[in-house]
């Protein structure tokens, strides 16, 4: 994997670039649709490449470790051929989705136990077992095993599990180092800073991270209940010390605006599960603002979802016509929704690239998050 850093905004950290894989290249700043099992929920590949227009793609290693499990994905080739998106992919740990399963798994230095939520299954997740999973799912980049804490964690948690992430960071490599991909082409591997919402282990996390010189580095347990400003805060911190020529993945983030706050902090890559979760449920992202899909105003609305939207559905479909699908609890309106919602996504951080570029994003992005944050 390669990066290359085009251009640096004159008045704020935000960057654009590109990140080049065996699969194709990504523009950076960039935001990932997610596939949790395989899919993007509701959403056909095709659309994805050609009305989302995205780039590149999460799998969850949590998920497709359980269903289909590895035996399938191995048969199959790798996810890419599994599910066709033959563009980039990026797997996660499933140290996030351990960290959500509390009340079901035990953490210890040889790593995590847990049980499955769909038979209750007993599994173990180490450093070294999450690398061969990845390795058999086949992604382009490969997140190490980290432990996610919570937003309110106090200090001696933070930092016992900022330490134990390190501890498992340096194994996840080892394994990494010591394997080979399975299908033909190169995988990176992106660690992750912890540290919670305190200063000090945030710089000495990302100062450790920074010294293993991997191709791309994440930043990792934000947006897990702590306050808006301290999460831009710590990104903040991170980014003055992660590698510049390197990309910078902000996991788990978020809305419109947390994309545009991360961009000017200097993060390349975002993923979050708002864009399909939000439009299943009637929330629609515009250019002009929010929409709630379902509130009576729409009821006699023929006009198009949005004007010269970034889909093809924004003027396939009225306001009207889709309001009536969600009252009728009709499937296609979730679909109608999730690929608007995320072909927003992509516009958005397709136009601050632009914006970077031609060195006017700072005014861009203000005017545009009162815009965008409007209730319609």
């Amino acid at each position: 994997m390669k990066f290359q850093l085009q251009h640096t905004d004159s008045k704020s950290n935000a960057r654009a670039g590109l990140i080049t894989t065996d699969h194709g290249v990504i523009e950076t700043p960039i935001f990932m649709p997610v596939g949790t099992c395989g899919s993007v929920k509701g959403v056909h590949m095709h659309e994805v490449k050609d009305d989302v227009k995205a780039q590149i793609i999460l799998g969850n290693t949590y998920h497709l470790y359980l269903r289909p499990g590895l035996e399938v994905l191995e048969k199959a080739g790798g996810l890419h051929k599994f599910n066709g998106f033959d563009r980039p992919m990026l797997t996660d740990s499933g140290g996030f989705q351990v960290f959500s399963l509390s009340g079901i798994r035990k953490l210890k230095e040889e790593g995590c136990e847990f049980r499955s939520h769909i038979d209750g299954s007993k599994h173990f997740f180490s450093p070294e077992r999450v690398m061969d999973i990845e390795r058999t799912i086949g992604a382009d980049i490969m997140m190490a095993l980290d432990e996610c804490t919570p937003g309110t964690a106090d200090y001696n948690y933070a930092k016992k599990s900022m330490e134990m992430t390190h501890r498992w960071l340096d194994r996840c490599i080892n394994r990494f180092n010591e394997t080979e991909p399975k299908y033909g082409y190169s995988q990176a591997l992106f660690p992750i800073v912890q540290g919670c919402t305190y200063t000090d282990l945030r710089k000495r996390s990302a100062e450790y991270i920074a010294s293993k010189n991997a191709e791309g580095n994440a930043i990792g347990g934000l947006a897990v209940g702590e306050p808006t400003d301290v999460m831009y805060e710590m990104i903040e911190v991170v980014n003055e010390i992660l590698p510049k020529d390197k990309p910078r993945y902000l996991m788990g983030v978020g809305t419109p605006m947390n994309l545009l706050e991360g961009i000017e902090r200097g993060v390349d890559m975002f993923d979050c599960v708002m864009p399909t979760r939000n439009g299943r449920n009637g929330m629609l992202f515009t250019k002009d603002g929010i929409i709630n899909m379902k509130n009576k105003k729409w009821e006699f609305d023929f006009s198009p979802i949005e004007e010269n939207g970034a889909s093809y559905v924004d003027t396939a479909y009225t306001k009207a016509y889709l309001r009536h699908l969600f009252h009728a609890q009709e499937l296609l309106a979730l679909q109608i929704a999730s690929i608007h919602n995320l072909a927003f996504y992509l516009w958005l951080v397709g136009e601050a690239r632009q914006h970077i570029i031609a060195g006017d994003f700072t005014s861009w992005k203000a005017a545009t998050l009162k815009r965008i944050s409007t209730r319609l």
